[in-house]
């Protein structure tokens, strides 16, 4: 199977960075795309961005400017730099793989556990 860790989540203070940093291992064939979602206290989740196995990248409105995905495709990983950091970005940080396993011909979802990234303000 596939398995998808996040890491790098913490406390900072608002202005501050953060690097998230997503790894999938297991039965991997392949990675498509990869992504960022995140969720706060009491709503939904949300996207925050996304990198294609070319590269490109999608970020949300709210995130444009001040967040950067990258990946090493070597390295099955994708990270999620945060800058200038602000109170509202404070959720739980998830990051979703569509991975082609060994056993399928089709890109399937999988997801991590989360991290959570606290800003004070």
């Amino acid at each position: 199977q596939v398995q998808v860790v996040e890491s790098g989540g913490g406390l900072v203070q608002a202005g501050g960075s953060l690097r998230l940093t997503c790894t999938a291992s297991g039965s991997i064939f392949s990675i498509n795309a990869m992504s960022w979602y995140r969720q706060a206290p009491g709503k939904q989740r949300e996207f925050v961005g996304l990198i294609t196995s070319a590269g490109s990248t999608n970020y949300a409105d709210s995130v444009k400017e001040r967040f950067t995905v990258s990946r090493d495709n070597d390295k099955n990983t994708v990270y999620l730099q945060m800058n200038r950091l602000k109170a509202e970005d404070t959720a739980v940080y998830y990051c979703k793989a569509w991975v082609v396993t060994l056993n399928s011909r089709r890109p399937n979802e999988y997801w991590g556990q989360g991290t959570q990234v606290t800003v004070s303000s």
